[in-house]
């Protein structure tokens, strides 16, 4: 096993949690960030994954990715990169699992409808709304609402992308409660599991696409980076059919990927002469990522899937059916706020912004499925797209 580098992330010197936990209870041989993670991986958040739109919303098939599955794939990737630099992996894992809890059914679509419904109460983003589930909706703990996550998990999620210089309300409010040095750069580890998530949805979306009939090897060989890669396929399964290697395709990109990132991201890391893991946080620009050439390339990459396969006439139609019945549900409940099940129809505040926040709580929190039912229970029938 590579020894852990001297700038990577610590749990013996971690800032702590919120919340004092020196209850004596046996929690087992395990350091905060492995207890950070599997308390993410046993949340109500976490499973209901299973059933939130990836790519494909509420896919008739069982072969596609769901956000459960992704965000595994996104861990697997992460740890391999953080093991290769000698970086915390446990910490990395937990911020790869982590990173997409927030979503509401539907994705992007949902997400776009949310945000225009809650636009008076302040909007709505995924990011945020990962941190308001962790410190504040989920609620395992008999003494404080959230998973009491340490700081260096929280200021990973919060920031995996770079500082935050304009958080919206969410975030904010996390910040307040429990400040995250948001206009810093996050840990190393951070850096690698947003980067791991690109590397994972590059890659298995055009599995999906492929899978689902709406890509073609055809169109995928224009890419510069794909026609490399199938190209070296080709080479090592000369006597295989072309049709067998797909999978070979994406795995020889992931491939290429994580050897570029791990090798580029060496390079920086020995220029900048960090030393310490708060000297990541100070060093005034991203230290794990691409080559300028891969850089370019996976750019490149994701024009043509946003063109060929997110902006297909199918999926377009999709979303719209999808945002149809996020702003239904709100003004559904919007208007009988009682709806909503159980203690949240209970708990409903009387007061704006708390009022259309705690409905958009409700809804983020929903699956696809759970969502097409309750529209159809408290709105009315709606048609919607072949892959429903």
């Amino acid at each position: 096993m590579t020894s852990r580098a001297p700038y990577a992330a610590d749990p013996a010197t971690s800032r702590g949690r919120l919340h004092d936990e020196t209850t004596g209870t046996a929690r087992g041989p395990r350091d905060a960030f492995q207890r950070d993670r599997d308390r993410v991986i046993h949340s109500i958040s976490f499973r209901r994954l299973r059933h939130k739109t990836q790519v494909f919303m509420a896919p008739d098939g069982d072969h596609f990715r769901v956000r459960l599955t992704h965000s595994i794939e996104v861990a697997q990737i992460g740890r391999t990169v953080a093991r290769t630099l000698g970086l915390n992996e446990d910490l990395t894992e937990a911020l790869c699992l982590a990173h997409d809890i927030g979503h509401p059914p539907f994705g992007h679509a949902g997400e776009d409808a949310l945000k225009a419904a809650l636009m008076p109460a302040g909007g709505f983003d995924h990011n945020g709304h990962t941190l308001r589930l962790l410190t504040r909706i989920e609620r395992p703990y008999p003494r404080w609402d959230g998973l009491n996550l340490t700081w260096e998990t929280l200021e990973g999620l919060a920031k995996h992308n770079g500082p935050v210089r304009h958080p919206g309300w969410a975030l904010a409010a996390a910040d307040d409660e429990f400040p995250l040095d948001l206009t810093s750069w996050p840990s190393l580890e951070a850096q690698v599991a947003a980067i791991a998530d690109d590397i994972a949805y590059d890659n298995h979306d055009i599995d999906d696409g492929l899978r689902a009939g709406l890509l073609t090897l055809d169109q995928l060989l224009a890419v510069p980076l794909v026609a490399r890669g199938w190209d070296s396929a080709c080479a090592r399964f000369s006597d295989v059919a072309s049709e067998r290697l797909a999978g070979e395709l994406v795995r020889s990109q992931i491939g290429a990927m994580v050897n570029d990132l791990t090798a580029e991201t060496e390079r920086r890391i020995a220029e900048s002469g960090i030393e310490r893991c708060d000297d990541v946080r100070v060093a005034g620009a991203a230290l794990v990522g691409f080559s300028d050439q891969m850089r370019e390339e996976e750019r490149d990459l994701k024009r043509f899937m946003y063109a060929n396969l997110y902006h297909h006439p199918r999926q377009l139609a999709a979303a719209d059916a999808a945002h149809g019945i996020v702003t239904g549900l709100f003004a559904a409940y919007r208007a009988d706020p009682r709806a909503m099940a159980g203690e949240w129809g209970e708990a409903v505040p009387e007061d704006e912004p708390a009022r259309g926040r705690h409905i958009g709580d409700f809804i983020a929190g929903m699956t696809d499925r759970y969502a097409i039912a309750r529209y159809r229970e408290l709105v009315g029938p709606i048609d919607l797209p072949e892959g429903f």
